[in-house]
């Protein structure tokens, strides 16, 4: 189940009106929040790599991207989430030796094979946390609407084929909160994938803009020719799919679950029944694999995604303003 096909329509259609003046509840609440913030100041930096919208954006691919990038500089950053879709509330680190994605949230544990990485809704007592353990700097997974620490770098992941939708706030439209005041607190945008929407000629002139693209790993090579079997529970499963047909590994089938899915033994039995046919592939993103059993995992194949900046300088610049603007 996709997100309504209204909140991609540029001009509303009468499900985006009836649903306004719930929109403007949210969109009032949201500046509300902003107005009584006072935000903790961690004597770390805080880089926030946050979402305007719903769904998939590429946001948990650029922390993954940047803090690679601050690893190689020598820093030892910590990424702090929200844990959306755990059982577990936090705050506490994800420790993948005895948590689970269903304990902890598939991005988390994700991210937790390659860094130290806490949960907890209040971002202020896990940024205390990961200072206590040794962090030098934060990354914040998603948080641009969560106040409770102060952001030292803000970016904002958009989608270039989805840009920013109809412009209206949930229920309406896909936006967590107006776009004019999202990107009013923000130091650049992160759009990636081609500008479908042509957004980038209308953000405010004053506001970066960099490019980006998903490219997939080497492992895709080995899928030319062969009868792929392609599921995908992520915000746009669209894009997984292309992505394999692009490099010539069309799926023969593809199975969407929802955003976040969480896995059953049901749908494990399922999938296992269709990696088992004849000459079948079974092919998943890495956000997906993570969250199944092991017993399931060494039948799947799994397509991970790394950022091709257009201009390779650019996270570096980035990188060079969080760290000089402690």
């Amino acid at each position: 189940m996709g997100p309504p096909h209204f909140w991609k329509e540029q001009n509303p259609g009468w499900q985006a009106r009836a649903l306004a003046p719930a929109s403007w509840v949210v969109g009032t609440l949201a500046h509300i929040r902003t107005l009584r913030a006072s935000p903790t100041v961690s004597p770390l930096p805080v880089l926030c790599c946050g979402n305007l919208s719903v769904g998939g954006t590429g946001k948990t691919i650029l922390v993954h991207d940047l803090a690679r990038r601050l690893e190689n500089r020598g820093e030892k950053p910590h990424i702090l989430s929200r844990g959306y879709g755990g059982k577990l509330q936090g705050p506490l680190r994800v420790d993948t030796a005895h948590h689970t994605a269903q304990d902890v949230g598939d991005e988390p544990f994700m991210l937790a094979q390659q860094f130290p990485v806490w949960i907890g809704a209040n971002r202020a007592g896990t940024a205390r946390l990961a200072a206590e353990s040794g962090a030098t700097c934060l990354v914040m997974d998603d948080g641009l609407q969560n106040l409770t620490l102060r952001q030292t770098l803000r970016l904002i992941t958009i989608d270039g084929g989805a840009g920013i939708g109809n412009g209206r706030t949930l229920p309406a439209g896909p936006l967590r909160e107006p776009a004019s005041k999202g990107l009013s607190r923000a130091d650049a945008v992160v759009l990636i994938g081609r500008d479908d929407t042509a957004l980038a000629t209308r953000l405010p002139p004053h506001l970066p803009c960099l490019a980006a693209k998903l490219i997939p790993s080497a492992a895709i090579r080995r899928l030319q020719g062969k009868q792929v079997i392609a599921f995908a529970g992520i915000g746009r499963p669209g894009k997984f799919f292309d992505m394999l047909s692009d490099a010539g590994a069309a799926p023969m089938r593809m199975i969407t679950f929802d955003d976040h899915h969480d896995y059953t033994e049901r749908d494990c039995r399922r999938l296992s029944v269709l990696s088992h046919q004849p000459g079948a592939v079974l092919v998943t993103t890495r956000k997906d694999w993570v969250k199944l059993p092991d017993w399931l995992r060494s039948d799947v194949v799994v397509i991970d995604v790394e950022l091709l900046w257009a201009d390779p300088e650019a996270p570096e610049r980035l990188l060079d303003l969080l760290l000089t603007n402690v």
